[in-house]
C-alpha cells in the first residue's frame, strides 16, 4: 500500500471514492466528447441548438449517471448482473413485437417521448453477466466443453434477436465483446481457432446463399458487401456513401480544410454526417493532425482502461473493465474502418461523438462501472 493510500484511510469514505476516482479517464472521455459537439456544430452549419446542443445536455446527464455508478459497490453491480441480462434480453424480444421502425428497420422501443435502442443496453449487460460467470466459474473447468457452452449460449441468444431486427454491426459486436471477456477469462485458444474456421465456412455460406431460396442474409446487406468490394461500380447508387466519405477523407490532406470548412458536409454530399460519418468531416476539417488526435485520445482510454483491469485483483471486476475496454474499442475500429471503406458498412456509430442519445448514455454508464470497480477494487 502507497504512502497516499495508507494516509486516505482518515478521509471520509464519500470524500475517498472522489479521490478514488479515475480522473484520467474522465478527462479522455470529456476530450473525445467536446471533439464530438465542435463536429455536431460545424455539420449544423453553426447551429448549436440542431444537434451540438442536445448531445451535451446527455453527455452532462451521461457523466452523473457515470459517477453515481461509479460510487456504487462494485458487489452490488456483480450481483444484479444476470437481471440486467434478461432486462435487457426481454426488451429484444419486445422490440421483436412491437418495435418502433426506422430506415428499414426495427430496433428502437418509444416510451412516451424517449426513443430507446435495448440493443446498446445489452453490449453493456452481456459484458456483466459473461464476467459475473467466470467470477463465479472455477478457473479449472473454463475450457471444459460444457462449461464453454453456456457463455456461447449466453453470447448468441441476443445475437440472433439483433440480427432479426436487422442490425448487423451490433450482431458482430456483441459477439466481439463476449469473445473478448471468454478470451481474457482464459478460455482455451482451440475455441477460437474453431469459431474462426466456423466464421470461414458461414462466409462462404453466405456468398453462396445469394439469390436461392435459403438466402441468408438481406438484399441491401449483400449489396453493402458489393459496394465494399467495389465502391465504384455504382459510384452514384449502393457506392455513393463511401465513395463521398473516401473523398472527404482524402480531401483534408495534413491539417485540413479547417474548422467549417469541408466542402462535402457543408454542401451535404457526406451521407448521415452527424452520425455515422461525421468522422469523415472531422478528417476533411482538420486532415490527418485531427483524425490522428482523435485516434490517440481513443488509444489513450483503453490504455486507461486496460491498465486499471490489470492492477485489479477482484477477477469480476478486471474482466467487466476488459470486456467494457474491448467493447469501445471495437465501437471505433469499426466505424472508423467502415467509412474508409476496410470493411462494409454496418451503421456503427463513432463513440462519443456521433450524435445518439442511447449509444452516448449506455457508452458512459458502462464507463460507471469501470469507475465502480476501479474506485472499490482491493487495496
Amino acid at each position: 500500500m502507497s504512502y497516499l493510500e495508507s494516509n486516505l484511510k482518515t478521509v471520509p469514505t464519500g470524500m475517498r471514492k472522489v479521490l478514488y476516482l479515475n480522473w484520467p479517464l474522465i478527462v479522455l472521455l470529456t476530450a473525445v466528447a467536446c471533439a464530438g459537439f465542435l463536429m455536431l456544430y460545424s455539420v449544423a452549419g453553426g447551429h448549436l441548438d440542431t444537434w451540438a446542443a442536445p448531445q451535451m445536455k446527455r453527455f452532462a446527464a451521461g457523466i452523473i449517471a457515470m459517477l453515481m455508478i461509479g460510487f456504487t459497490p462494485i458487489w452490488f453491480w456483480r450481483n444484479v448482473s444476470a437481471l440486467a441480462y434478461i432486462f435487457a434480453l426481454l426488451l429484444l424480444v419486445a422490440v421483436d413485437l412491437f418495435g418502433a421502425i426506422g430506415m428499414g428497420a426495427q430496433r428502437w422501443l418509444e416510451l412516451g417521448p424517449i426513443r430507446v435502442q435495448p440493443s446498446e443496453l445489452m453490449k453493456v449487460a452481456l459484458v456483466m453477466f459473461l464476467a459475473a460467470y467466470y467470477d463465479w466459474l472455477d478457473v479449472s473447468k473454463v475450457s471444459r466443453p460444457l462449461w464453454v457452452l453456456v457463455p456461447v449460449a449466453i453470447i448468441l441468444l441476443p445475437t440472433f434477436l439483433v440480427l432479426a431486427q436487422p442490425d448487423l454491426g451490433t450482431a458482430v459486436m456483441l459477439v466481439l465483446g463476449g469473445g473478448l471477456v471468454m478470451f481474457a477469462a482464459g478460455v482455451s485458444l482451440w475455441y477460437f481457432g474453431t469459431v474462426i474456421a466456423l466464421v470461414v465456412a458461414l462466409v462462404f455460406g453466405v456468398l453462396e446463399s445469394r439469390g436461392t431460396d435459403w438466402q441468408l442474409l438481406h438484399d441491401y446487406q449483400y449489396a453493402r458487401v458489393d459496394t465494399f468490394l467495389d465502391p465504384g461500380a455504382d459510384p452514384l447508387g449502393a457506392g455513393y456513401n463511401i465513395t463521398q466519405a473516401q473523398i472527404a477523407l482524402g480531401s483534408g490532406g495534413w491539417s485540413g480544410r479547417g474548422f467549417m470548412q469541408g466542402t462535402q458536409s457543408r454542401l451535404n454530399f457526406l451521407p448521415e454526417k452527424h452520425t455515422d460519418f461525421i468522422f469523415t468531416t472531422l478528417a476533411e476539417e482538420f486532415g490527418f493532425v485531427g483524425a490522428f488526435s482523435l485516434l490517440m485520445l481513443y488509444a489513450g482510454i483503453i490504455f486507461v482502461s486496460v491498465q486499471s483491469a490489470l492492477s485489479n485483483k477482484d477477477r469480476f471486476s478486471s474482466l467487466l473493465t476488459l470486456g467494457v475496454a474491448g467493447t469501445f474499442f471495437f465501437f471505433f475500429a469499426i466505424n472508423m474502418a467502415m467509412v474508409m471503406g476496410l470493411m462494409p458498412v454496418v451503421g456503427v456509430p463513432l463513440p462519443l461523438v456521433s450524435y445518439g442519445g442511447t449509444a452516448m448514455m449506455i457508452l458512459l454508464a458502462a464507463f460507471g462501472l469501470v469507475q465502480s470497480a476501479h474506485i472499490h477494487r482491493p487495496r
